[in-house]
Protein backbone atom coordinates (compact mmCIF):
# COMPACT_ATOMS: atom_id res chain seq x y z
CA UNK A 1 0.00 0.00 0.00
CA UNK A 2 1.08 3.52 -1.01
CA UNK A 3 0.05 6.84 0.86
CA UNK A 4 0.07 9.83 -0.43
CA UNK A 5 -1.60 13.72 1.07
CA UNK A 6 -4.98 11.67 3.83
CA UNK A 7 -6.84 14.02 1.29
CA UNK A 8 -5.65 13.35 -2.14
CA UNK A 9 -4.64 9.73 -3.59
CA UNK A 10 -3.73 6.39 -3.07
CA UNK A 11 -2.32 2.99 -4.47
CA UNK A 12 -2.78 -0.66 -3.55
CA UNK A 13 -1.80 -3.72 -5.32
CA UNK A 14 -4.33 -6.54 -5.46
CA UNK A 15 -2.55 -8.95 -7.39
CA UNK A 16 -5.14 -11.47 -8.60
CA UNK A 17 -7.36 -11.62 -5.29
CA UNK A 18 -11.34 -11.18 -6.32
CA UNK A 19 -13.31 -7.94 -4.52
CA UNK A 20 -14.61 -10.94 -2.18
CA UNK A 21 -11.57 -13.08 -1.79
CA UNK A 22 -9.24 -11.11 -0.02
CA UNK A 23 -9.29 -7.46 -2.10
CA UNK A 24 -11.76 -5.53 0.53
CA UNK A 25 -9.17 -6.34 3.05
CA UNK A 26 -7.17 -4.33 1.45
CA UNK A 27 -9.15 -2.09 0.18
CA UNK A 28 -11.76 -0.83 3.24
CA UNK A 29 -8.00 0.18 5.29
CA UNK A 30 -7.26 2.33 2.54
CA UNK A 31 -10.23 4.38 2.30
CA UNK A 32 -10.70 4.86 5.89
CA UNK A 33 -7.19 7.26 5.29
CA UNK A 34 -8.21 8.90 2.52
CA UNK A 35 -10.60 12.43 3.22
CA UNK A 36 -14.19 12.39 1.30
CA UNK A 37 -13.11 13.11 -2.01
CA UNK A 38 -9.86 10.99 -1.84
CA UNK A 39 -9.14 8.76 -4.71
CA UNK A 40 -7.51 5.21 -4.52
CA UNK A 41 -5.92 3.18 -7.56
CA UNK A 42 -6.67 -0.63 -7.18
CA UNK A 43 -4.11 -2.67 -9.26
CA UNK A 44 -5.67 -5.80 -10.28
CA UNK A 45 -5.17 -8.92 -12.00
CA UNK A 46 -8.72 -10.44 -11.96
CA UNK A 47 -11.31 -10.41 -14.42
CA UNK A 48 -14.10 -10.08 -12.04
CA UNK A 49 -12.86 -6.67 -10.22
CA UNK A 50 -14.17 -4.23 -12.90
CA UNK A 51 -17.99 -5.50 -12.12
CA UNK A 52 -17.73 -5.99 -8.79
CA UNK A 53 -15.84 -3.12 -7.31
CA UNK A 54 -18.48 -0.83 -9.16
CA UNK A 55 -21.57 -2.69 -7.54
CA UNK A 56 -19.80 -2.03 -4.70
CA UNK A 57 -19.00 1.59 -4.70
CA UNK A 58 -22.38 2.26 -5.55
CA UNK A 59 -23.73 0.06 -2.29
CA UNK A 60 -20.94 1.71 -0.34
CA UNK A 61 -21.62 5.26 -1.74
CA UNK A 62 -18.20 5.45 -2.72
CA UNK A 63 -17.96 6.37 -7.07
CA UNK A 64 -16.34 4.13 -8.94
CA UNK A 65 -14.07 6.39 -11.63
CA UNK A 66 -13.45 3.98 -14.07
CA UNK A 67 -10.23 1.12 -15.22
CA UNK A 68 -7.60 1.76 -17.56
CA UNK A 69 -5.16 -0.70 -18.78
CA UNK A 70 -1.59 -0.67 -16.78
CA UNK A 71 0.16 -3.40 -18.93
CA UNK A 72 1.03 -7.08 -17.92
CA UNK A 73 -2.36 -7.78 -17.47
CA UNK A 74 -3.10 -5.34 -15.03
CA UNK A 75 -5.89 -2.92 -14.83
CA UNK A 76 -5.57 0.26 -12.48
CA UNK A 77 -9.24 0.68 -10.91
CA UNK A 78 -9.74 4.19 -9.82
CA UNK A 79 -12.43 5.04 -6.92
CA UNK A 80 -13.55 7.72 -4.80
CA UNK A 81 -14.22 8.05 -1.52
CA UNK A 82 -17.97 9.01 -0.78
CA UNK A 83 -18.46 11.26 2.17
CA UNK A 84 -20.18 8.58 4.41
CA UNK A 85 -19.29 5.36 6.39
CA UNK A 86 -16.23 6.07 8.39
CA UNK A 87 -14.63 9.49 9.67
CA UNK A 88 -11.34 10.64 11.77
CA UNK A 89 -11.68 11.67 15.64
CA UNK A 90 -9.41 13.85 14.92
CA UNK A 91 -4.92 13.22 14.84
CA UNK A 92 -3.50 11.49 17.74
CA UNK A 93 -1.36 13.65 17.99
CA UNK A 94 -3.23 16.82 17.28
CA UNK A 95 -4.83 18.74 20.14
CA UNK A 96 -7.89 17.48 21.96
CA UNK A 97 -11.19 18.95 20.36
CA UNK A 98 -12.77 21.81 22.03
CA UNK A 99 -15.79 19.68 22.13
CA UNK A 100 -16.57 16.34 21.49
CA UNK A 101 -18.96 14.15 19.01
CA UNK A 102 -20.83 11.91 21.74
CA UNK A 103 -21.75 10.05 18.64
CA UNK A 104 -18.08 8.52 18.60
CA UNK A 105 -18.85 6.41 21.90
CA UNK A 106 -15.95 4.72 23.25
CA UNK A 107 -13.66 5.19 20.60
CA UNK A 108 -10.21 6.93 21.05
CA UNK A 109 -8.80 10.17 20.44
CA UNK A 110 -7.06 9.76 16.47
CA UNK A 111 -9.15 6.70 15.94
CA UNK A 112 -11.87 6.17 12.59
CA UNK A 113 -15.12 6.01 13.29
CA UNK A 114 -17.75 4.48 11.39
CA UNK A 115 -21.08 5.71 11.07
CA UNK A 116 -24.24 4.75 12.34
CA UNK A 117 -23.37 4.31 16.26
CA UNK A 118 -25.90 5.12 18.71
CA UNK A 119 -25.21 8.69 20.45
CA UNK A 120 -23.75 7.86 23.87
CA UNK A 121 -24.89 9.99 26.83
CA UNK A 122 -21.67 11.76 27.83
CA UNK A 123 -22.48 15.66 28.73
CA UNK A 124 -18.86 16.41 29.73
CA UNK A 125 -18.14 17.39 26.25
CA UNK A 126 -16.16 20.60 26.27
CA UNK A 127 -12.72 20.35 27.17
CA UNK A 128 -12.17 23.59 29.03
CA UNK A 129 -15.04 21.93 31.41
CA UNK A 130 -13.14 19.11 31.95
CA UNK A 131 -9.18 19.11 30.89
CA UNK A 132 -6.35 19.95 33.10
CA UNK A 133 -3.21 20.41 31.36
CA UNK A 134 -1.08 18.53 34.01
CA UNK A 135 -3.18 15.10 33.42
CA UNK A 136 -1.15 13.04 31.80
CA UNK A 137 2.18 13.72 34.07
CA UNK A 138 -0.40 13.27 37.27
CA UNK A 139 -1.80 9.57 36.22
CA UNK A 140 1.68 8.78 35.48
CA UNK A 141 2.57 9.84 39.07
CA UNK A 142 -0.18 7.95 40.44
CA UNK A 143 1.07 4.83 38.58
CA UNK A 144 3.80 4.80 39.50
CA UNK A 145 3.00 5.73 43.36
CA UNK A 146 0.69 2.02 44.36
CA UNK A 147 1.46 0.98 46.68
CA UNK A 148 0.00 -1.62 49.55
CA UNK A 149 -1.72 -1.81 52.47
CA UNK A 150 -0.74 -5.49 53.20
CA UNK A 151 3.46 -5.01 52.26
CA UNK A 152 3.89 -1.80 52.62
CA UNK A 153 2.39 -0.89 56.42
CA UNK A 154 4.75 -1.95 59.38
CA UNK A 155 1.36 -3.54 61.28
CA UNK A 156 3.66 -4.96 64.11
CA UNK A 157 4.59 -1.84 65.51
CA UNK A 158 1.07 -0.90 66.30
CA UNK A 159 1.55 -1.31 70.51
CA UNK A 160 -1.36 -1.06 73.69
CA UNK A 161 -2.28 2.50 74.73
CA UNK A 162 -3.91 4.10 77.57
CA UNK A 163 -7.58 3.53 76.73
CA UNK A 164 -8.31 7.26 76.13
CA UNK A 165 -5.69 7.19 73.45
CA UNK A 166 -6.82 4.13 72.05
CA UNK A 167 -10.23 5.76 71.63
CA UNK A 168 -8.78 8.60 70.40
CA UNK A 169 -6.87 6.63 67.10
CA UNK A 170 -9.94 4.54 66.83
CA UNK A 171 -11.96 7.75 66.38
CA UNK A 172 -9.24 9.48 64.04
CA UNK A 173 -9.27 6.80 61.79
CA UNK A 174 -12.88 6.53 61.86
CA UNK A 175 -13.30 9.99 61.02
CA UNK A 176 -10.70 9.56 58.17
CA UNK A 177 -12.40 6.60 56.73
CA UNK A 178 -15.91 8.02 56.59
CA UNK A 179 -14.40 11.43 54.55
CA UNK A 180 -12.52 9.52 52.06
CA UNK A 181 -15.44 7.43 51.12
CA UNK A 182 -17.59 10.14 50.04
CA UNK A 183 -14.11 11.10 48.10
CA UNK A 184 -14.21 8.10 46.23
CA UNK A 185 -18.00 8.12 45.63
CA UNK A 186 -18.05 11.86 44.29
CA UNK A 187 -15.15 11.12 41.31
CA UNK A 188 -17.15 8.02 40.68
CA UNK A 189 -20.34 10.34 39.60
CA UNK A 190 -18.21 12.26 37.05
CA UNK A 191 -16.59 9.12 35.00
CA UNK A 192 -19.68 7.96 32.89
CA UNK A 193 -20.42 11.56 31.90
CA UNK A 194 -16.60 12.16 30.59
CA UNK A 195 -16.67 11.74 26.89
CA UNK A 196 -13.35 9.54 25.93
CA UNK A 197 -11.82 12.07 23.96
CA UNK A 198 -10.67 13.19 27.52
CA UNK A 199 -10.12 9.61 28.66
CA UNK A 200 -6.84 11.03 30.87
CA UNK A 201 -8.94 12.76 32.57
CA UNK A 202 -11.19 9.35 33.60
CA UNK A 203 -7.79 7.78 33.80
CA UNK A 204 -6.68 9.84 36.50
CA UNK A 205 -9.78 9.72 38.38
CA UNK A 206 -9.67 6.14 38.02
CA UNK A 207 -5.87 6.38 40.07
CA UNK A 208 -7.39 9.10 42.64
CA UNK A 209 -10.55 6.36 43.37
CA UNK A 210 -7.80 3.82 43.75
CA UNK A 211 -6.00 5.67 45.84
CA UNK A 212 -9.24 6.69 48.16
CA UNK A 213 -9.79 2.73 48.06
CA UNK A 214 -6.56 2.24 49.70
CA UNK A 215 -7.05 4.99 52.24
CA UNK A 216 -10.10 3.40 53.34
CA UNK A 217 -8.58 0.24 53.70
CA UNK A 218 -5.55 1.36 56.15
CA UNK A 219 -7.63 3.68 58.61
CA UNK A 220 -10.51 1.12 59.05
CA UNK A 221 -7.52 -1.43 59.48
CA UNK A 222 -6.19 1.09 61.93
CA UNK A 223 -9.56 1.67 63.71
CA UNK A 224 -9.96 -2.21 64.54
CA UNK A 225 -6.04 -2.83 64.64
CA UNK A 226 -6.68 -3.54 68.70
CA UNK A 227 -9.84 -5.43 68.33
CA UNK A 228 -12.15 -2.62 69.15
CA UNK A 229 -14.92 -1.50 66.54
CA UNK A 230 -14.57 1.62 64.69
CA UNK A 231 -15.90 5.03 66.87
CA UNK A 232 -18.82 7.57 66.34
CA UNK A 233 -19.93 8.98 62.66
CA UNK A 234 -21.08 12.60 63.53
CA UNK A 235 -24.29 14.34 62.18
CA UNK A 236 -22.37 16.80 61.24
CA UNK A 237 -19.89 14.90 59.26
CA UNK A 238 -22.54 13.09 57.49
CA UNK A 239 -24.59 16.16 56.70
CA UNK A 240 -21.36 17.85 55.36
CA UNK A 241 -20.39 15.21 52.90
CA UNK A 242 -24.00 14.53 52.18
CA UNK A 243 -23.95 17.90 50.51
CA UNK A 244 -20.52 17.15 48.09
CA UNK A 245 -23.07 14.36 46.61
CA UNK A 246 -25.45 17.58 45.46
CA UNK A 247 -22.79 18.59 43.44
CA UNK A 248 -23.99 18.26 39.72
CA UNK A 249 -21.22 20.59 38.32
CA UNK A 250 -17.86 18.80 37.45
CA UNK A 251 -15.50 21.90 38.29
CA UNK A 252 -17.50 22.70 41.10
CA UNK A 253 -16.93 19.33 42.84
CA UNK A 254 -13.10 19.42 41.73
CA UNK A 255 -13.23 22.86 43.33
CA UNK A 256 -15.11 21.50 47.08
CA UNK A 257 -13.47 18.23 47.24
CA UNK A 258 -9.98 18.26 45.75
CA UNK A 259 -9.26 21.94 46.07
CA UNK A 260 -10.90 22.76 49.55
CA UNK A 261 -11.69 19.01 50.93
CA UNK A 262 -8.41 17.13 50.37
CA UNK A 263 -6.16 20.59 50.32
CA UNK A 264 -7.33 20.79 54.34
CA UNK A 265 -6.83 17.23 54.70
CA UNK A 266 -2.88 17.39 53.78
CA UNK A 267 -3.10 19.68 56.76
CA UNK A 268 -4.73 16.90 58.51
CA UNK A 269 -2.67 13.96 57.57
CA UNK A 270 0.40 15.70 58.27
CA UNK A 271 -0.63 16.25 62.19
CA UNK A 272 -1.64 12.50 62.04
CA UNK A 273 1.87 11.66 61.07
CA UNK A 274 3.40 13.88 62.99
CA UNK A 275 1.60 12.78 66.28
CA UNK A 276 1.32 9.52 65.71
CA UNK A 277 1.89 7.30 68.40
CA UNK A 278 3.67 4.57 66.26
CA UNK A 279 5.45 3.67 63.09
CA UNK A 280 2.49 2.12 61.33
CA UNK A 281 0.17 5.20 61.80
CA UNK A 282 3.01 7.44 61.08
CA UNK A 283 3.86 5.74 57.82
CA UNK A 284 0.23 5.21 56.82
CA UNK A 285 -0.75 9.12 57.09
CA UNK A 286 2.72 9.63 54.97
CA UNK A 287 1.37 7.73 52.16
CA UNK A 288 -2.17 8.72 52.27
CA UNK A 289 -1.07 12.42 52.16
CA UNK A 290 1.20 11.40 49.35
CA UNK A 291 -1.40 10.56 47.62
CA UNK A 292 -3.93 13.21 48.17
CA UNK A 293 -1.12 15.58 47.10
CA UNK A 294 -1.77 14.14 43.79
CA UNK A 295 -5.95 14.79 44.01
CA UNK A 296 -5.25 18.49 45.20
CA UNK A 297 -2.79 19.18 41.81
CA UNK A 298 -5.32 17.87 40.07
CA UNK A 299 -7.89 20.31 41.52
CA UNK A 300 -5.98 22.99 41.41
CA UNK A 301 -4.94 22.59 37.92
CA UNK A 302 -8.18 22.38 36.30
CA UNK A 303 -9.66 24.95 38.49
CA UNK A 304 -6.68 27.23 37.45
CA UNK A 305 -7.37 26.37 34.17
CA UNK A 306 -11.51 26.63 34.17
CA UNK A 307 -11.02 30.06 35.60
CA UNK A 308 -8.81 31.52 32.75
CA UNK A 309 -10.99 30.20 30.56
CA UNK A 310 -14.55 31.20 32.06
CA UNK A 311 -13.85 34.29 34.55
CA UNK A 312 -17.92 33.72 35.80
CA UNK A 313 -16.42 30.75 37.44
CA UNK A 314 -15.63 32.97 39.95
CA UNK A 315 -19.18 33.77 41.73
CA UNK A 316 -20.38 30.25 40.42
CA UNK A 317 -17.76 29.13 42.74
CA UNK A 318 -18.13 30.89 45.89
CA UNK A 319 -21.96 30.59 45.87
CA UNK A 320 -21.43 26.66 45.85
CA UNK A 321 -19.51 27.18 49.20
CA UNK A 322 -21.90 29.47 50.29
CA UNK A 323 -24.76 26.76 49.22
CA UNK A 324 -22.71 24.08 51.03
CA UNK A 325 -21.78 25.89 54.25
CA UNK A 326 -25.93 26.67 54.31
CA UNK A 327 -26.14 23.20 54.94
CA UNK A 328 -24.21 23.41 58.19
CA UNK A 329 -25.65 27.08 59.31
CA UNK A 330 -25.60 26.82 63.49
CA UNK A 331 -22.72 24.84 63.43
CA UNK A 332 -19.63 26.34 64.42
CA UNK A 333 -17.25 23.95 64.77
CA UNK A 334 -15.28 20.68 64.20
CA UNK A 335 -17.29 17.96 65.35
CA UNK A 336 -17.01 17.30 69.33
CA UNK A 337 -16.01 13.70 68.87
CA UNK A 338 -13.34 14.63 66.12
CA UNK A 339 -12.06 17.53 68.08
CA UNK A 340 -11.82 15.47 71.07
CA UNK A 341 -9.99 13.05 69.59
CA UNK A 342 -7.46 15.38 67.86
CA UNK A 343 -6.85 16.68 71.23
CA UNK A 344 -5.98 13.55 72.83
CA UNK A 345 -4.48 12.22 69.93
CA UNK A 346 -1.86 14.90 69.71
CA UNK A 347 -1.51 14.48 73.71
CA UNK A 348 -0.42 11.49 73.66
CA UNK A 349 -1.75 10.30 76.76
CA UNK A 350 -4.76 11.89 79.18
CA UNK A 351 -2.66 13.56 81.70
CA UNK A 352 -3.84 17.48 82.10
CA UNK A 353 -0.26 18.90 81.32
CA UNK A 354 -0.32 16.86 77.74
CA UNK A 355 -4.19 17.28 76.87
CA UNK A 356 -3.27 20.97 77.47
CA UNK A 357 -0.63 20.64 74.66
CA UNK A 358 -2.94 18.45 72.65
CA UNK A 359 -5.45 21.41 72.36
CA UNK A 360 -2.73 24.10 71.75
CA UNK A 361 -1.96 21.69 69.04
CA UNK A 362 -5.31 20.85 68.07
CA UNK A 363 -6.06 25.14 67.73
CA UNK A 364 -2.35 25.18 65.61
CA UNK A 365 -3.87 22.57 63.27
CA UNK A 366 -6.78 25.12 62.75
CA UNK A 367 -4.77 27.71 62.01
CA UNK A 368 -2.76 25.67 59.62
CA UNK A 369 -5.58 24.58 57.54
CA UNK A 370 -6.80 28.62 57.18
CA UNK A 371 -3.09 29.11 55.72
CA UNK A 372 -3.07 26.07 53.76
CA UNK A 373 -6.70 27.24 52.23
CA UNK A 374 -5.78 30.92 51.41
CA UNK A 375 -2.56 29.81 49.79
CA UNK A 376 -4.18 27.16 47.67
CA UNK A 377 -7.22 29.28 46.66
CA UNK A 378 -4.37 32.33 45.53
CA UNK A 379 -2.71 29.79 43.47
CA UNK A 380 -6.38 29.09 41.82
CA UNK A 381 -6.51 32.19 40.90
CA UNK A 382 -8.63 34.01 43.80
CA UNK A 383 -8.07 37.49 45.39
CA UNK A 384 -6.81 37.54 48.66
CA UNK A 385 -10.27 38.75 50.05
CA UNK A 386 -12.27 35.80 47.98
CA UNK A 387 -9.51 33.50 49.20
CA UNK A 388 -10.83 34.65 53.21
CA UNK A 389 -14.82 34.69 52.57
CA UNK A 390 -14.05 31.26 50.99
CA UNK A 391 -11.63 29.90 53.42
CA UNK A 392 -13.42 30.90 56.15
CA UNK A 393 -16.83 29.63 54.71
CA UNK A 394 -15.56 26.31 54.36
CA UNK A 395 -17.15 23.85 55.82
CA UNK A 396 -15.94 22.57 59.79
CA UNK A 397 -15.89 19.16 58.89
CA UNK A 398 -12.37 19.97 56.93
CA UNK A 399 -13.18 17.86 53.92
Amino acid sequence: MRESSPAGAMAVDGGALPLGGGLLALVRPALTLLEPGGVLAILSRSRSVADDLDSWCRAERHEYLGAETAGDGTTRHLLRRGRFGVHRTGDADAPLPEHADAATGFAPHGTVVERGGPVYPFDLVERDRVLAPEVAELYQQAVAGQWSAARDIPWQTIGRYEPEVELAVRQVMTFLAENELSALYVPSRFLARLHPAYVGVAMFLATQMQDESRHIDVFLRRARATGSPPAIASATTSRSLHSLLQVDDFTEAAFLLSVLGEGTFLDLLAFVERFAPDEATAELARRARIDESRHVHFGLAHVRHALACDATLYPRLEAAVRQRAATLAGIAGVPAPVQDALTIYAAGGSGPRRVARGHDAFRELLATMHEGRMRRLRSAGFTAGQATTISDLHTPNFM
